[in-house]
């Protein structure tokens, strides 16, 4: 599949090189002798019209003159001529373009501008597509295609190197042929005008020369296609990431907690969580941990053995881990005893498990396969130094002799020079990566820590937390345009509780009170002891201008607070409108734990939310975690268990549990909210008391965006993700009567779907999967019951029986990266079938792929599945036989 038409760009016949110069030391003269001296087999056009020949090749005067339509143009011409040259290839029917010319966004409005007209050219000539401008260009080791002016062709290999900055691939290519690392693609992005990340992705995890992807970020332009893709493959291609500028010198000033704390690093670091990416920062560490990644051996969590022949090592080790939030294997008495008989008596006896300096190279493997077997080990880490005893050649060796022993991964630091240089070369071929210090395999094993977590949470299935709403959201949104259309871009904290009130989160009702006389009347008629705050549109921190005042517990305490408040926040902000004070009820903090919950709009991720540390001490701490909308219950929890305040909700030091089943509640009902309201910029819940009973937000405020518009056509425009599609549940009536329920599959369904597998037989599950699997796992129900609805929808039909409920059917909606078709399956459990069930999964997925705007439907079956046949020849489906394999390919034009 030629996945967003990338194959012209990355698998050429012809380029056309377009603005070359006589001068072999210019940009484009670098990229033709690369072209013409790496052995690239395909033909190379030169394009100039002032030269007659270049480099001895003769030159064409311009496109039009070419003899054949080239797969790719590579422009090298002036920044100012490019739109032009673009518009040139367009008409000429080149599908490719690398843009290596800089002279773009990079220098400011005038590049900019260039760049708007060529993405109008992209539009005009359909198909086309472009790499850069702005960057140094691309290298496929395996076809010998170095379209590009690096100095140097690497190997080919199976990582596909992704960087927005060309300077750092001609480094990043220098270390790689030191390291002998080999490459399957090597893209530089450049200014992303086109084709950027998420485009990348896609096509790399469908090329089967490329097993894991590394990416270089400076910024992401489409959050959504960036989420998308990398989701779909981070299980099966691991991706690395590097994000350089992780701290901005200035940072935009913030009308809440919520924005002052969700920086933009900690934003990019939450998304590279959710969508199960390895981050690094360091950027030699990048290799480090691609090279461990390779090995597909992933530790099950932190604690690592380590084995050394020097204590001092081992020490430098035990640091680095424990700074990394890793921790030591703690050695069980066998693993003990078994160390003591195979050991010298003066073995550490602990780990670091240090076997001497004397240590002959099968005691280091006897010590490190000891421990490798040891249940509270995750992971080992062998360390050699060069010692007048140690032969590290054949330490090496026995070390490889333990690789196929265990799924645990093995690492390796031999410490020195040139004598170590064969030792890791013989490590590296049997599979276990080697490092030249203890620090660096630390950080490239605590990175396949967070890896093998990121992992886990994608696919953790959920509990089904039902969220029921007492409102009307459809009603409540126009009520909500009507607020922002009359309110103020901060909405008063009444208006903004009684918003969080409606979606099911509970607050403490705030009363107005312009005077002194009224405050102390509503706090009679609420009961003592009260709060009193400013009330103010102006102030969002009410408590940084000394405007919050709690515990009131009688009348002449209300009257000098409302004093005192009034003439504290008019010296520190003068300029701020006071329409007095609001009066609440007063909660006791005393055991119970104090939260912030917040929503803000990134400019790149969009709605983002946020849990942490609450009070007036949130900033200083910064003890906070961030997620995207839509939560579930396994998000929500992960979110908290996160925190370093988490101990105290589970309860600390005899202090009783919180309910933080509730508190989940309360999170995945703001992600509801955050979700149905593109217009909130941020939002504050600060502080959110956790008591062993409830739930209550104690203070809130909303800040609007009145520019923000929902679009009907694209709610969700908002979110990173797409969020469970409610609009696709339908009831329906079978002809008996039964009433079934059609609906997007979740992943709390996982249950229910393995069941539904289970009541099927082997011959239905043949005629849906091809072949005989073993399903019963939560590996392979993740495959079918987490869906990403921005490309794959499964519609299942759920059947109600009294308390339960149970799945009889699944019809799967797959599209294309590009949504131009959509492969479509469909499994009915045996007792449902021949009762209309099939008939009616398949009119609604094709009615779900006609409002997709899809342009093809297409599926496949067996010659003996008749049933099947037949409801695709009636809905008028192209019927093509395969005789060979007994398949049926049916295809249907949308």
């Amino acid at each position: 599949m030629n996945v967003h038409n990338l194959d012209p760009i990355f698998n050429p016949q012809r380029i056309a090189l377009i603005g070359v110069t006589t001068n072999p030391n210019s940009v484009s003269g670098k990229v033709l002798i690369n072209l013409v001296s790496g052995g690239f087999r395909g033909v190379v056009y030169p394009v100039n019209a002032d030269h007659e020949a270049v480099m001895g090749i003769p030159c064409h005067p311009d496109i039009n003159s070419l003899p054949k339509v080239p797969d790719l143009g590579i422009i090298c011409s002036p920044a100012d001529k490019v739109v032009g040259v673009v518009k040139e290839c367009g008409e000429f029917g080149i599908p490719g373009l690398i843009i290596i010319s800089a002279g773009f966004q990079e220098i400011g409005d005038e590049g900019k501008k260039l760049e708007t007209e060529i993405r109008s050219l992209i539009k005009k000539y359909e198909g086309m597509r472009i790499i850069g401008p702005n960057c140094l260009g691309v290298i496929v080791p395996s076809l010998k295609l170095n379209a590009s002016f690096a100095a140097a062709m690497p190997k080919a290999g199976n990582i596909a190197f992704i960087s927005q900055s060309g300077a750092l691939c001609t480094s990043v290519l220098d270390w790689a042929m030191e390291g002998k690392i080999g490459f399957s693609q090597f893209v530089s992005i450049g200014n992303s005008l086109d084709v950027e990340f998420g485009d990348l992705i896609d096509y790399f995890g469908e090329d089967e020369n490329t097993h894991c992807i590394i990416l270089y970020i400076e910024s992401i332009t489409n959050a959504r296609k960036f989420m998308t893709a990398a989701r779909a493959f981070a299980r099966k291609k691991p991706i690395i990431v590097y994000k350089a500028g992780r701290f901005p010198e200035s940072a935009q000033v913030a009308a809440s907690h919520t924005g002052a704390m969700a920086s933009e690093d900690a934003v990019y670091d939450a998304a590279f969580q959710r969508a199960g990416l390895a981050r690094v920062y360091e950027i030699g560490d990048i290799f480090s941990v691609a090279e461990l990644i390779g090995r597909n051996k992933f530790p099950r969590g932190p604690r690592l053995g380590i084995i050394t022949n020097a204590g001092g090592p081992g020490v430098m080790a035990t640091d680095a881990l424990i700074a990394s939030n890793g921790v030591l294997t703690e050695l069980s008495k066998e693993t003990i005893e078994k160390l003591n008989e195979n050991l010298p008596d003066f073995w550490s006896h602990g780990n670091p498990v240090d076997v001497l300096g004397d240590a002959r190279a099968k005691r280091v493997a006897k010590a490190t396969q000891i421990v490798m077997e040891d249940q509270n080990t995750d992971a080992v880490l062998v360390i050699l130094t060069p010692q007048a005893m140690t032969n590290p050649n054949a330490t090496a060796k026995e070390i490889s002799t333990l690789v196929n022993v265990s799924n645990k991964p093995i690492l390796a630091a031999w410490l020195g020079g040139q004598s170590m240089h064969e030792a890791d070369d013989i490590l590296v071929e049997a599979g276990i990566p080697s490092y030249k210090t203890p620090e660096q395999a630390i950080r490239a094993f605590m990175t396949m820590v967070s890896y093998s977590r990121n992992l886990d949470i994608l696919y953790e299935t959920p509990k089904d937390v039902p969220v029921e709403f007492t409102i009307d959201r459809a009603k409540l949104r126009i009520e909500f345009e009507n607020i922002i259309k009359t309110s103020e871009p901060i909405l008063s904290e009444e208006t903004s509780k009684t918003i969080l009130e409606s979606y099911g989160i509970a607050t403490t009702k705030p009363h107005k009170a312009p005077s002194i006389k009224e405050a102390v009347s509503v706090a009679a008629n609420i009961g003592y002891p009260v709060v009193l705050k400013i009330d103010s549109p102006d102030i969002t921190h009410k408590s940084d201008v000394g405007g919050v005042i709690l515990n009131l517990t009688d009348d002449l305490q209300v009257k000098k607070a409302f004093k005192q408040i009034t003439e504290t926040v008019a010296v520190h902000q003068p300029s701020a409108r006071i329409d007095g004070v609001t009066v609440q009820r007063m909660f006791s903090s005393k055991d119970a734990v104090e939260l912030i919950l917040g929503i803000k709009k990134d400019k790149i991720f969009g709605t983002v939310l946020m849990v942490g540390m609450g009070g007036i001490t949130a900033e200083l701490f910064s003890d906070k975690a961030l997620g995207f909308p839509p939560l579930n219950e396994s998000l929500a929890r992960r979110m908290l268990e996160s925190l370093k305040i988490y101990p105290l909700l589970k309860g600390y030091r005899g202090s009783k549990p919180k309910n933080t089943d509730q508190l989940i509640q309360v999170l995945i009902r703001l992600s509801y909210l955050a979700a149905d309201y593109p217009e909130i910029l941020e939002l504050d819940i600060n502080p959110l008391l956790v008591t062993t009973k409830e739930v209550i937000a104690l203070d809130g405020r909303i800040v609007i965006d009145p520019g923000t518009v929902r679009l009907e056509s694209h709610p969700y425009a908002h979110l990173a993700l797409h969020p469970y599609p409610e609009e696709l549940v339908k009831q329906i009536t079978m002809d008996d009567g039964t009433n079934l329920v059609l609906r997007p599959i979740k992943p709390e369904d996982e249950p229910m779907w393995l069941a539904m597998i289970g009541r099927c037989s082997k011959d239905s599950l043949y005629s849906r999967f091809r072949y005989f699997f073993h399903w019963q796992s939560h590996e392979v129900a993740t495959r079918f019951c987490y869906n990403d609805y921005d490309r794959e929808i499964a519609i299942v039909a759920e059947l109600t029986e009294g308390d339960s409920k149970k799945l009889l059917g699944v019809g799967r909606l797959i599209a294309d990266p590009d949504h131009e078709s959509v492969e479509y399956a469909i499994l009915i459990e045996d007792a449902w079938q021949k009762k209309d069930l099939g008939n009616k999964l398949t009119d609604y997925c094709l009615e779900i792929a006609n409002s997709w705007n899809l342009k093809r439907f297409i599926a496949q079956t067996t010659t003996d599945n008749k049933r099947m046949i037949a409801v695709f020849r009636k809905r008028g489906f192209e019927i093509k036989i395969n005789a060979k394999d007994s398949t049926v390919d049916v295809l249907k034009e949308l």
